[in-house]
């Protein structure tokens, strides 16, 4: 798949979720098979930029490419003064969030708030893809609620003002993360515009994955929750859509080596105190994918280090089993 003048190495991607897909995460998800993985989201406000959380965020040594960062806010000039800044530091994509449906970031009129303010939308877009060189991209919801799908009409703005490519998670903003994603709509966005369309929401498999992009027709795919605790889904989900191969869930060797990986680059991103504690959360999601895991998350929340960490994760594994439906 292409954006503007970059190719990426397949169309699945990791999508953008905050306080997730940090920069450890991303490159497991790369190494694992995905194609992009564009930041968390960052705000467009760089009078914020000097706290942790959003130095850490604007950090991408030794981050395979392309940098994808995505910006958030609702004012059009600082969205783009925030778009060039990124582009100064390395980023090669920069893409608008306007799906978030988090209460702290949508009553700042920021992420999918902003769906319910056309002309708003449509003054930030010319003024992002105004300000940088590099292709600019959008992530929206179908609509502010399932009485108000504006996605076709915020598609074609999108496109006629020079977004390269666009996002659409199948549930609107007062849907938050309830129900099922919808698909109807994503297709009617890919009918409606002629630049490349990533479906998300509810990707859970390789054949969930073939069946949305079937249904669809979308040139791409954004894997979110389902990519917790399961980074290798992207290299499954690739096997799958080019060969029809079902890939084997790794082995305990494997998992070992994948999940000390993660680890040991949450210590050094974070240092220690605070990467065992930031561990914990994705210890959790990979302790769903097995049998008999309520001892091990319960003494995880214990572990004050990173060498008990490791060791407790050695011997967890040593021990339990996948469950049965990741096995068939």
């Amino acid at each position: 798949m292409r954006i503007g003048e970059i190719v990426l190495p397949n169309p699945v991607g990791l999508a953008p979720m905050a306080g997730v897909t940090d920069r450890p995460f991303r490159q497991l998800c790369k190494r694992l098979g995905a194609g992009f993985a564009p930041s968390e989201m960052v705000t467009a406000d760089q009078r914020l930029w000097h706290t942790d959380k959003t130095r850490r965020r604007l950090d991408h040594r030794g981050e395979p490419g392309p940098v994808i960062v995505q910006i958030a806010g609702p004012d059009p000039e600082m969205l783009a003064d925030a778009a060039r800044a990124n582009v100064d530091r390395g980023a090669r994509i920069i893409d608008i969030n306007l799906g978030c449906p988090a209460k702290k970031v949508c009553k700042r009129l920021a992420g999918s708030a902003l769906l319910s303010d056309e002309a708003l939308v449509g003054r930030i877009f010319d003024a992002v893809v105004a300000a940088v060189e590099v292709p600019v991209t959008a992530k929206i919801r179908t609509g502010p609620d399932p009485e108000n799908r504006n996605a076709l009409r915020i598609a074609r703005m999108a496109e006629s003002a020079g977004i390269a490519a666009l996002a659409v998670h199948g549930r609107t903003r007062k849907d938050m993360y309830r129900g099922e994603a919808e698909y109807r709509t994503i297709r009617e966005v890919k009918q409606a515009v002629s630049i490349p369309v990533l479906a998300n929401g509810d990707v859970d498999s390789p054949e969930k994955a073939a069946r949305v992009l079937q249904e669809t027709g979308a040139d791409g795919l954004l894997i979110g929750r389902a990519a917790q605790g399961r980074p290798w889904i992207f290299r499954e989900i690739t096997a799958w859509l080019e060969s029809g191969q079902r890939l084997p869930e790794p082995d305990n060797c494997e998992l070992m080596e994948i999940m000390s990986e993660h680890l040991e680059n949450l210590y050094d991103f974070y240092g220690e105190f605070t990467g065992v504690r930031v561990a914990r959360k994705h210890l959790g999601w990979y302790a769903a994918t097995r049998v008999d895991s309520t001892d091990f998350r319960r003494r995880i929340m214990r572990v004050q280090s990173a060498r008990e960490q490791l060791g407790l994760v050695r011997e967890w594994l040593q021990a339990s089993e996948w469950k049965e439906e990741m096995a068939a």
